[in-house]
């Protein structure tokens, strides 16, 4: 076998071409790509298990363990909603100054908020740096915009593939930073038992080690990362021009590691109006679906697996339902690695996403057929299959939003709009995720309470599945439909 051969099955074999026609495939930076993959991570370490032990340790429960999860919702509502309210400004703001000068304002201000989250001694100090850690994240968005500007049509699905890797590391490396260093001086007496600014502030460490981390992660990127906006507009002149007002008409100055040809007439930003069309809310309808059916069924999926079997649960010890969630996310992880690009090239993203979003309707059939199970045989083979199948249609499930993001690339109005796009999903996906979890919680509790209907849970799901697939269904069929109108 020859040289040629050999590269020719490599390539083959790493990296996959469009479904609808057979163009040269393409690497995506590596640089770029690796510092979406360390953002991820970041994320991840921001969170941990710190929220849920903060609230009881300053007293603000005064001893009452049932007042804990109320006061760890404050804190993760008051990051969502910030989050939600900010994330789009960003977006946009990305357009104009590029992605780079966002993403390391945004690392600084984490760094920033990590330390006062550690140093916190009231509840009021933990909701502030909550909400300055949800302000100042524009996370998937830009990021996911970045990655849609170094890559193309040939290797994006390829470079979407990668997002679990970064999710599984920090996951479980943030929870063991904030498990196990969390209260040094009584964990380890006698390497910090001598600290007194560790007893009086016995969550700093770990906060501090992430703060550590994400600051290697903004001089690493203020090095390295390259910024993929062709062309910029000064901030100051921006704001000069009104930047919220309309769309900036005045010249912008080409970015110095953007190559272009000198004859290309570059696009500009478009104001949001123009940026409303029937492409891009086809796909924000879709995208806030998913979202809210994801974060319903990911709140609900737990709490009924631990749920005692005659009030319509399974009746899950803890150490058994953290298995099955663990092995169940590094299994989709791995199977999105291996397998989303190939699925692609042979399926396209919109028969992806409908199979996906339509995996919903035996998952919702699933809890009901588990717990019937449960009560006539105990928890036997029928009931562990009734969640092995559950959770690996799971799996499908989650492939969805690597094909919704292909779809924005796609409905965006022009390149030069592609943060504003991303950002005007996200805020329809965060919406969905705040609305989710708290309409399912307030509906499965109801639903428990004698008298009422144990099915309503079930019907709540239901409604959500055909309005994702029927979103689904307004999607075109091949992505280069919207790519060629751009």
């Amino acid at each position: 076998m020859n040289s040629r051969s050999i590269i020719r099955m490599m390539r083959k074999h790493l990296f996959c071409s469009d479904q609808s026609t057979q163009r040269p495939r393409h690497l995506f930076p590596g640089i770029n790509f690796g510092f979406y993959c360390s953002w991820r991570c970041q994320f991840f370490f921001l969170l941990g298990p710190l929220p849920r032990l903060f609230p009881k340790d300053i007293g603000v429960t005064r001893g009452d363990e049932s007042q804990v999860s109320y006061y760890v919702g404050i804190l993760q509502l008051s990051s969502s909603v910030a989050h939600t309210l900010t994330i789009f400004h960003w977006s946009r703001l990305s357009d104009y100054i590029g992605r780079k000068p966002v993403l390391l304002t945004a690392l600084l201000a984490h760094v920033i908020s990590m330390f006062a989250f550690g140093l916190s001694k009231t509840f009021l100090g933990l909701v502030i740096s909550c909400v300055v850690c949800g302000a100042f994240d524009p996370g998937d968005a830009v990021i996911k915009t970045l990655v849609m500007d170094i890559t193309d049509a040939t290797n994006m699905p390829k470079a979407f593939s990668y997002m679990p890797i970064p999710v599984m590391i920090a996951t479980m490396v943030g929870s063991l930073i904030g498990g196990l260093l969390s209260r040094p001086a009584d964990r380890f007496p006698d390497i910090f038992g001598r600290s007194e600014l560790l007893k009086t502030y016995p969550y700093l460490l770990p906060c501090s080690i992430s703060a550590f981390f994400i600051s290697m992660i903004w001089l690493v990127a203020c090095i390295c990362l390259k910024e993929s906006v062709s062309t910029r507009t000064p901030l100051w002149e921006l704001i000069k021009g009104g930047f919220f007002g309309q769309s900036y008409s005045k010249s912008r100055r080409p970015s110095s590691n953007v190559t272009f040809h000198p004859g290309e007439v570059q696009p500009k930003p478009l104001p949001l109006r123009a940026l409303l069309t029937s492409k891009v809310l086809s796909v924000t309808a879709s995208y806030a679906t998913m979202g809210l059916f994801h974060m319903a069924l990911s709140l609900v999926l737990p709490v009924f697996y631990a749920t005692p079997i005659e009030l319509g649960g399974l009746s899950l010890d803890p150490p058994r339902i953290g298995a099955l969630l663990a092995a169940s996310g590094i299994i989709q992880g791995i199977f999105q690695l291996l397998l989303y690009a190939r699925l692609h090239h042979h399926f396209g993203a919109r028969a992806i996403h409908i199979t996906g979003v339509s995996s919903g309707i035996p998952i919702v059939i699933l809890f009901p057929v588990a717990n019937a199970l449960a009560r006539a045989y105990g928890i036997g083979m029928a009931v562990w299959l009734c969640v092995v199948v559950q959770l690996t249609l799971k799996t499908s499930l989650l492939m969805c939003f690597p094909c919704l993001t292909l779809f924005i690339r796609a409905a965006a109005p022009n390149r030069a709009s592609l943060g504003a796009t991303t950002g005007i999903a996200q805020v329809a996906l965060a919406v969905g995720r705040i609305i989710g979890p708290v309409c399912a919680a307030s509906i499965f509790s109801y639903s428990l309470q004698q008298g009422h209907d144990a099915w309503l849970i079930y019907y709540f799901f239901i409604v959500i599945v055909f309005l994702a697939v029927g979103t689904a269904l307004l999607l075109p069929h091949d992505l280069g439909v919207w790519e060629d109108s751009q």
